[in-house]
């Protein structure tokens, strides 16, 4: 019988639409990184509705991620398991581009930038969490006077200074893990990538003198620095490596290149890094640093209140990243750091809003928000990570921001009133706060911006009006079912007449009809102008060429997406049918010029209400095709999706036929 880990990983690969659909796939320390093909075939609300899956967030136009919490890895490690998602063709398929918007998405090597951060920090990040719980143990045994946590090493107990070359291992190696994590990122070899920083770790290069002296190598003089811990020369040399590579198997046959590639790579890139690379590296670094430094100088107090309001906008684009490497060389330079305590205050005014939520769904009897709010929590104020609050919680519901923003200000002034720095680099959880000084003044910042937020949500909510609505109604129709389902006598009458009028297309057996959402000339779908609708790629249907200006529900059911160019609108009709109606062929490309959209995603609709205005005219002299697919999205849902030959389609005018499985196929494995 397959593991539970097993069956919610299988059940997760299904409703994305299958390895077929995995052009990648990642994981952080919470979060499955998917990179699809056809994101259109994801089932979000079944994945959200999982008990298992703390969050569902789209990211870019093919990116999604799924919110897992702690335990990431294992459903990670049982997906690459499953038929079609080996290591080898997960490979192959990794070199898909996600799709951002604003500057990201404007500038692809912008966006590359953020990338490669982001995935060079990520495998390493599991390592900094237990150096960083295990710097907490000595810290806390310095605060009570068990031992000096900043003593040397001679003067240490023994079983102490195996508990410092425990974190120590991570941080003092830190350059290694980076240089092969940055190298692999690029395509460069990352034992190359590792070598490189290693060599300026080793004991015969530590020989040559102390770090800020001068010595001459051949002649040419080299100035040393103490490599240890640093993020930014090992960085730089897996750029430098990735060109040196690329260059070498240019000029190298390829059947030497397995010996030369890496011998002319460590010839060249080991005294490139030491002598250019590596200098210029900590001076970036030290830069950055020397520049927040010097406004923390001016003002310990507006610094302390910038960085926790800025952090709830730099995670989500993955910008934090590089304040994290900061944190660290302050570490390895300064002997303390000013940013992690600051830092604080965001991650715990997340956790209040977290915690506010969790009290509005015991209160409201939501199981999944209870489920998704408790894990963001247990993860949040024990780990230290704000990904499953945020990709769980914050980006899904309207007024999560104006509820975290006012526990931000107040934690950071506390905080900054206390002037706080970290001795240690430690992610902010409840057990790192000994790493802070004052520690005192830093609970009493995290505490106020904990309650801060979690009050603004209990008194306030989380949601927008129309949100809560929707939350409130689904809630009243699962006790409603719950409740017929006891049999407590509730008669038959209007439950039952609900039921039978929205009956599922999914029933085995059953025939429905869609009908025309815009008023026109109804045309076989072969015969569109585009592939990707041509071939039914995205799924069977028809096409309308428009004679109305108006596109409305055909059915009851919801808003799934609606464009902000107004060219396109997703629906799930109460009866299971996901639609997607598609003004226009390339009409995205008039920036929505001609086009008013009426609704907005999740909106819930009835049959007739008007979704897009359209001016077919406009889309006509801008050069474009005016036709306009309607496709049934998840047509391998059904035995048959078939459009109707009807010539002229009307209002109310049928156009598809949908008929569902049989109970033998919708059974089968």
């Amino acid at each position: 019988m397959a593991s539970a880990t097993t069956e919610t990983s299988r059940h997760i690969l299904r409703e994305i639409g299958g390895a077929d659909n995995v052009s990648s796939l990642t994981y952080c320390a919470t979060r499955l990184r998917f990179d699809l093909v056809d994101r259109s075939k994801v089932d979000k609300d079944t994945l959200d509705s999982d008990p298992a899956v703390l969050g569902v967030v789209e990211q870019g136009s093919t990116g999604l991620q799924v919110v897992m919490g702690g335990g990431v890895a294992d459903y990670y490690n049982a997906i690459v398991k499953e038929p079609g998602m080996g290591d080898t063709e997960a490979g192959a398929r990794s070199s898909s581009k996600k799709e951002y918007g604003g500057v990201r998405g404007r500038y692809d090597w912008v966006n590359y930038c953020f990338e490669f951060l982001s995935d060079t920090f990520r495998p390493v990040l599991w390592a900094l969490l237990g150096a960083s719980l295990i710097i907490t143990m000595l810290v806390l045994a310095d605060t009570f006077n068990m031992q000096d946590f900043r003593a040397d090493m001679a003067d240490q107990p023994d079983g102490y200074v195996l508990l410092h070359a425990m974190w120590r291992s991570v941080f003092y190696f830190l350059p290694i893990m980076i240089g092969a994590t940055a190298a692999r990122k690029l395509g460069a070899n990352e034992w190359v990538g590792a070598a490189i920083p290693a060599a300026l770790l080793t004991p015969e290069f530590l020989s040559l003198g102390d770090a800020g002296e001068t010595v001459h190598i051949f002649g040419i003089p080299l100035v040393l620095n103490d490599y240890s811990s640093q993020v930014f020369p090992p960085l730089i040399a897996a750029i430098g490596l990735y060109w040196v590579e690329k260059g070498l198997k240019k000029i190298i046959p390829a059947a030497v290149q397995m010996v030369f590639v890496p011998f002319f790579s460590l010839l060249i890139m080991i005294p490139a890094t030491a002598f250019l690379l590596g200098p210029f590296g900590i001076g970036i670094g030290n830069g950055i640093s020397d520049f927040l430094l010097w406004l923390n100088g001016v003002s310990p107090f507006i610094l302390a209140v910038i960085i926790p309001l800025l952090y709830p906008f730099l995670v989500p684009l993955g910008l934090h990243w590089p304040l994290n490497a900061i944190m660290i060389q302050n570490i390895a330079t300064l002997g303390y750091d000013f940013i992690q305590g600051p830092m604080g205050a965001w991650n715990f005014a997340c956790f209040g809003v977290v915690a506010g939520v969790l009290f509005i769904s015991f209160r409201e009897k939501n199981r999944g928000m209870r489920q998704v709010s408790l894990g963001g929590l247990m993860a949040g104020l024990f780990g230290g990570i704000s990904e499953p609050s945020l990709y769980g919680v914050l980006l899904r519901f309207k007024k999560t921001y104006v509820r975290l923003l006012p526990g931000c200000l107040v934690g950071g002034v506390i905080i900054g009133f206390f002037d706080v720095k970290a001795s240690a680099f430690v992610f902010t959880s409840l057990l790192t706060f000994p790493a802070m000084d004052p520690w005192g003044g830093y609970l009493i910042g995290i505490a106020a911006a904990f309650f801060t937020s979690m009050l603004l949500v209990v008194f306030f909510d989380y949601r927008g009006k129309d949100e809560k609505a929707e939350v409130l109604a689904g809630l009243a129709a699962e006790r409603e079912k719950e409740g017929g389902a006891d049999g407590e006598g509730r008669g038959a009458p209007e439950s039952d007449l609900a039921a039978a009028t929205s009956k599922s297309a999914l029933e085995p057996g059953t025939v429905t009809v869609v009908t025309a959402p815009v008023e026109g000339r109804a045309v076989p779908l072969s015969g569109v102008d585009d592939p990707a609708f041509s071939s039914a790629a995205l799924g069977q249907g028809i096409a309308i060429e428009p004679s109305g200006d108006t596109v409305v529900a055909p059915d009851d059911g919801k808003i799934l997406t609606v464009q902000k160019s107004g060219h396109a609108v997703g629906l799930r009709l109460d009866n299971g049918i996901d639609l997607l109606i598609h003004i226009g062929i390339d009409t995205v490309k008039m920036g929505g010029a001609g086009f008013e959209v009426l609704v907005e995603k999740k909106q819930t609709v009835t049959a007739g209400t008007p979704l897009i205005r359209f001016d077919a005219q406009r889309i006509r002299d801008a050069g474009y095709s005016a036709v306009t697919p309607v496709i049934v999205v998840n047509t391998k849902s059904f035995s048959t999706v078939e459009g109707l030959p009807a010539p002229v389609a009307a209002f109310g005018d049928d156009i598809i036929t949908v008929t569902a499985k049989s109970a033998e196929a919708a059974t089968a494995p």
